[in-house]
């Protein structure tokens, strides 16, 4: 699977996202400063919501931003385009298929942005989850044949690595 395709769709929707995020903050800035935001009682917090709001999206648009480098910076590493070992350690930028989710054709791919993206790939799903996840915290230091335990919700997954690329 190709691995800088999937980046390159990642950063596509990550740009995507941006651009959506940065029309929201300057809607709301400009909602902050309209003169029909103006307080007319001591009660009125129109502007002061837009204020927070504006406030809100700057930071959704500052986080795209960092996003959006660390996938260009994660396409230049080793491990993106070369083979990697049987015993190479589950981290950023890896893989990786469960064995219950061959027939599926699943993948996860190891992020530190854009957990919860879903994708299609050679026709095969992707599913990009970070290390924070709980399913990120059960694979990363972990290697090809690993069991893996994973709490989700009130479910337990239970499984093994199928593989790593």
């Amino acid at each position: 699977m190709d691995k800088l395709q999937l980046i390159s769709k990642i950063i596509t929707h990550l740009e995507q996202e941006l651009k959506d995020a940065i029309e929201a903050a300057t809607n709301a800035r400009d909602a902050a400063v309209n003169d029909e935001s103006v307080a007319e009682t001591q009660y009125d917090t129109i502007a002061i919501e837009a204020g927070y709001l504006a406030q809100g999206q700057s930071k959704r648009v500052d986080e795209f931003e960092t996003a959006i480098k660390a996938f260009h910076v994660l396409k230049t590493q080793k491990h993106i385009v070369e083979e990697i070992e049987a015993d190479t350690a589950i981290t950023l930028g890896h893989l990786v298929q469960l064995e219950q989710d061959v027939t599926k054709s699943h993948w996860f791919f190891i992020a530190a942005f854009a957990g919860g993206f879903v994708t299609q790939l050679e026709q095969q799903n992707v599913t990009v989850i970070t290390p924070k996840s709980p399913i990120g915290q059960a694979l990363v230091g972990k290697c090809c044949d690993d069991e893996v335990k994973a709490q989700l919700g009130l479910k337990t997954l239970e499984d093994f690595i199928s593989t790593v690329i």
